[in-house]
Formats: structure tokens, sequence, C-alpha cells
């Protein structure tokens, strides 16, 4: 026999908790989450002959979502609402009254079917109280505070809600497979550190109690310590985990978020963009089958991520959307002409027009909206891309070895062959720290020119933003939905 914990509510369809309708002439039951192996336990329980055909029952009671328990049976009959609370008298009084009440349970019995063919559990004991709640459960949440506040009471009432937090852990989950089974090791990097790099953003600055003097800083990307992991000798790395910017909200920017970044040694690009494809695939059809079976609250997906994705080449696609030819983007006098491209096409520029930020915004107006189905943007001009190895494209401007995949205009994946000549990096870095504003505080990182001495084979590096890619695969519109508490305004609320 098996004790399983069950949660008393109020008629309601969501949630996979036990369910006992207090307004009903019987109780109604549904089994909690977790069955822990129950089959095994109960057919060792029981005579060795049925233990195939409990095992079998209990394969199907497990489903999460999918099964309702309409009756808790006891020596044969059913128990009425006022059975089981006369034999429950301990119950506060303001606890009784018809309807109000959620309580956690245990309760212990055989799961069977009646003779409509409803899985059931024959108790074999009067269920036990185990904890009271003081507090009646709501139909539906529908003000937008009272939803940040109670982010626990959504999840118990809202299936998509509980749905969208479910498959993120499968999504994380098979991130996490999908390079372990490529011989990746998955690693931990610091997340406090004297300076913030890898990326250009403003970071949360602290303190800490031995270093009183020091201001550390909150990591913006991992890439840095990654690579320094590929300089000694782990050929394929990877982290999943947070990183912190100091910038804005927005529907799809929360300064806490999640990335999934890899590094791979000897990789190219062509590799890292198979690699990108591959992955995509078969998340979608992975999840695309949770969809079908656990998480069927959930939109369902309508996107193709056949290969090969979609292709455009920054420059001469971009050239092509303003009619004329960019300046030579290694000048002097670039940003100045890039803002003559912006004036004679009535483009606001950015608050800081240095010439990656003129950049990124002419991408953004001509590019990424181009993105209707998975697209790859490749070899954007060098000065967007300072870590990354960079060339001479064939129209002549220096761009970089990279490549961005937006979807419907948001940016998912990036990925780029590493720099890996220290006087080159330097360089690199000295040119980005003079484009040095508000916003971007980027500086020469002399610890990771140091380590650059000592030789970093040709690698691949690719980042992913992990929210966003939930975002992309429950249909969540915002950040926040696929967050456990939401996002930062929602936090600093509780």
């Amino acid at each position: 026999m098996k004790t399983f914990t069950l949660r008393c509510l109020r008629p309601s369809i969501f949630g996979n908790y036990g369910l006992i309708r207090s307004k009903a002439p019987a109780a109604h039951v549904r089994l909690y989450t977790a069955i822990d192996n129950a089959s095994q336990k109960i057919a060792n329980s029981i005579k060795e002959s049925r233990s195939k055909d409990v095992q079998k029952r209990m394969h199907a009671i497990g489903d999460d979502w999918a099964i309702h328990y309409p009756r808790i049976t006891h020596q044969g009959r059913v128990m009425t609402c006022e059975e089981f609370r006369s034999l429950h008298s301990y119950l506060k009084a303001g606890e009784r009254k018809e309807g109000d009440t959620i309580t956690l349970y245990a309760i212990t019995g055989i799961p069977h079917r009646t003779d409509r063919g409803e899985l059931s559990l024959l108790a074999t004991a009067i269920p036990n109280l185990l904890s009271p709640s003081l507090h009646q459960l709501p139909e539906e949440l529908l003000d937008p505070e009272t939803k940040r506040r109670n982010r626990h009471t959504e999840l118990l009432i809202n299936q998509q809600a509980a749905d969208t937090l479910r498959l993120r852990s499968h999504i994380v989950q098979y991130l996490r497979n999908f390079f372990i089974q490529d011989g990746f090791y998955e690693v931990e990097t610091p997340i406090l550190a004297e300076s913030a790099s890898g990326a250009v953003a403003r970071p949360f600055l602290t303190s800490a109690t031995e270093f009183p003097e020091r201001s550390l800083a909150l990591r913006i990307a991992p890439e840095l310590w990654l690579k320094r992991l590929i300089l000694g000798g782990m050929d394929r790395v990877f982290e999943i985990g947070p990183s912190f910017r100091n910038e804005g909200l927005d529907t799809t920017h929360n300064p806490e978020f999640t990335t999934c970044e890899f590094y791979k040694s000897f990789a190219d690009l062509e590799e890292l963009i198979t690699i990108t494809e591959s992955l995509l695939r078969g998340l979608a059809q992975h999840v695309q089958k949770l969809k079908e079976t656990q998480f069927t609250s959930l939109p369902q997906l309508h996107i193709d991520f056949t290969s090969p994705f979609k292709r455009i080449d920054f420059i001469p696609t971009l050239e092509k959307a303003i009619i004329q030819p960019l300046p030579d983007l290694t000048s002097p006098s670039a940003a100045s002409d890039l803002l003559e491209i912006f004036k004679s096409h009535s483009i606001p520029p950015p608050p800081f027009p240095t010439l990656p930020r003129l950049l990124d915004k002419l991408s953004s107006h001509f590019l990424e909206p181009a993105s209707s189905t998975p697209t790859f943007i490749i070899n954007p001009p060098a000065a967007l891309s300072p870590l990354s190895k960079s060339f001479s494209h064939a129209n002549g401007q220096l761009v970089s070895a990279r490549v961005e995949l937006f979807l419907h205009g948001r940016e998912l994946i990036n990925a780029y062959e590493e720099e890996n000549s220290p006087f080159e990096q330097r360089r690199k870095f000295e040119l980005q720290a003079s484009w040095r504003d508000q916003e971007d505080g980027s500086t020469v990182e002399e610890s990771y020119l140091q380590a650059l001495e000592w030789g970093l084979p040709p690698t691949g590096g690719w980042g992913c933003g992990v929210d966003r890619l939930c975002m992309l695969f429950t249909g969540a519109e915002r950040i926040g939905d696929v967050l456990s508490f939401g996002s930062l305004r929602n936090v600093v609320s509780l």
C-alpha cells in the first residue's frame, strides 16, 4: 500500500493536486504528482500474480494533468462530505464552512477502476489531515498586481502558467543532455569578479566584506571564463546559468537572465551553424511531443526548423535596403558618414551614436524584421564583434566570422569563431574602449590577454538566451511568463 498526498480544493479542473470538492455529495480526489515508483512498491505489497496489472494501472495513474480520480471509496461505499467532516472535527471552526477549505490530506489505498471504468483509489484507512489552509482558492486572478504578489496562487489555478514553467524545465534539460551526449563538460564559472566582461552592458556593482576597498561586479556574460577553460585543455565546455545586466525591462529583457554558452575547440562557423540547426530541430520535435501528451494547455508550435535555415549577408543586404553602399567602416569618419544615412532615411539615431550602435540600429531597422522564419545574419562588420575573428569580405569591408540567429525580429543565438591572437585581441579591446559611453564600460581585459598568450586553439563559441528560447517554445509573450516569479519588477514588488 502507498500513501498519497492530496489537496482539498474548491471545484476546479486545474492542477495535478488532489481535489476534494466539498460541495459535492461525495468526496472527489486527484492524486498528487509524485508517484515515486509507486507501481513497484504496490506490486510488492500484493499477490505476485497481480503485480503486472497493478504496474499497468499505476503507470496510467502517474500521467500528469491528464487523469481525474472521481472517488475515494472506503469499505465498499462512498463517503459523503458530512461524514468526511465529522471524522475531522478537529478542524478550526472557520475552516469548516461549506466550500472554503483548502487542506492537505494523506490517503492510503489501492488504485483501481470503478464499474464505470473511472480511475479511483480504494481507501484502506480514513484520510489524515496534514496541513490546513487559511484562504479560499479563487476561480481566477484578474488583477495584474494580485498576480504579481501571489505567483504561487496563480500557479495553482492557472494550468497554462504552470505548464509553461514545467516545459521550461524540459527545455533546459534537453539543452544539457544535447551537449553532454556530444562529449561536452558542464562547468560553473564565477558570478562575482573584480570586473564584468564578455559583452557590452552596464554591470551591477557590489562589494564583499573580505575586500571592502574593492568594487565587485556581477557577471554580464561567462564567455572569458569559459575560454580560459579551453586554454586549460578542456576542449568542449558549456554552462547554463544566470547573468546580470543593469539595464531596462521590457517584454524580452530582464536584468537577471539565464544563458547557455558552449565553446568547442577546432569548430568553425559552418560547424556552429550545423550544431544550431540540429539542436533547434530536435528541440522542436521534443517540445511538440510534450505539448501533445503532457502540456496540452500550451499553443502548438508552427515554425519550420528544417535545415538549412535562411541566411542574410549583413553588408550586401543592408546596402540593397538603403540603395547605396556603406562607407569604409574602418575609417575615422565612419560614424559621421553613417549618420548621414540615418538622416537620408529619416531614422532617429541611437542616444550614443558610436559606430557599433549605429550599425546595430541599421540592422534592427532593415535586417532583423526579415526573420519571419529562422534566419542567420552572417558576416556582420568587425566593429560589432570585438571578441571574434575578422576577415576581409568580398566587398572590401572588414567583417566578423560570426552569425546571429533571429526569428520574428528577436535574437535567439549568437555564435562566432573566437579571436585567439593576443595581439589582435588587444587591438580590438582598445578600439572597443574608444567607443566607451555611459552604457558601455568596456575596458582592456589585461588578465584575459595574458591568458591568451598561452595559446588558445581555434575555437567556436556559441551563446543562447534560455529565457527567450523558452518564450519561443512555450508561446509566452513576455519574458516574465517563463520565469518562476516573473521579471525583476514582479520580484521587487513581493
